[in-house]
């Protein structure tokens, strides 16, 4: 019984974090912790790691808060992943998240 429940819940993680989904990423300032790739994202579970891509670049993240709050984003990354990804000039991208 208690092994089918964990089956079940394992399952469910994985097929939630498999999900994919885009629309357009922010980033917030600050300074980071050892320039660590972290980002605040609504539902994904804390400390799961996402891969956020934009364009040709591609960054994985660490999801450390909730948010944006913004309506019609659905990421928010750090200096440095914003970095990473090229898009500080821009400030708002469209994002791929996996």
């Amino acid at each position: 019984m208690y092994r089918s429940a964990f089956l079940a819940a394992a399952l469910l993680s994985i097929a939630q974090a498999a999900k994919a989904e885009s629309g357009f990423a922010s980033y917030y300032g600050g300074h980071g912790h050892r320039g660590e790739m972290t980002c605040a994202h609504r539902t994904r579970p804390l400390g799961s790691i996402v891969t956020v891509t934009s364009a040709s670049h591609s960054v994985q993240c660490r999801v450390n808060d909730r948010g944006p709050f913004v309506r019609g984003r659905v990421i928010d990354v750090s200096i440095g992943a914003a970095r990473a990804l090229g898009m500080t000039r821009a400030g708002v991208v469209r994002v791929s998240i996996q």
